[in-house]
């Protein structure tokens, strides 16, 4: 590759993390907005990850996961939280 061929690739990924730190910012803002139900949150939280991911992709020269990594680690902890949520809404009489 010649000089303005690496120039030209490295502008195009510095345009492509800055729209993805535009998107995650947007996403941000999105979660803290109310009235659109938890499925819109769950899925705004899912869309962060997946771009926090991609950024890691196009910035870092490191293995990564793969989407369905990410979805399979995102399932493992959601699956986590909803069991502790649903252990403190246990009647205590029910016990552990």
């Amino acid at each position: 590759m010649n000089p303005g061929e690496i120039q030209a690739i490295e502008s195009q990924r510095q345009a492509l993390l800055g729209q993805l730190t535009t998107a995650e910012a947007a996403l941000r803002v999105g979660l803290y907005a109310r009235g659109f139900g938890e499925a819109a949150r769950a899925h705004m939280e899912r869309a962060r990850q997946h771009i926090n991911e991609a950024y890691i992709a196009i910035n870092e020269s490191k293995a990564i996961r793969t989407v369905p990594q990410l979805v399979d680690d995102l399932n493992r902890i959601q699956q986590v939280m909803d069991d502790v949520q649903r252990r403190k809404s246990k009647p205590i009489s029910q016990g552990i």
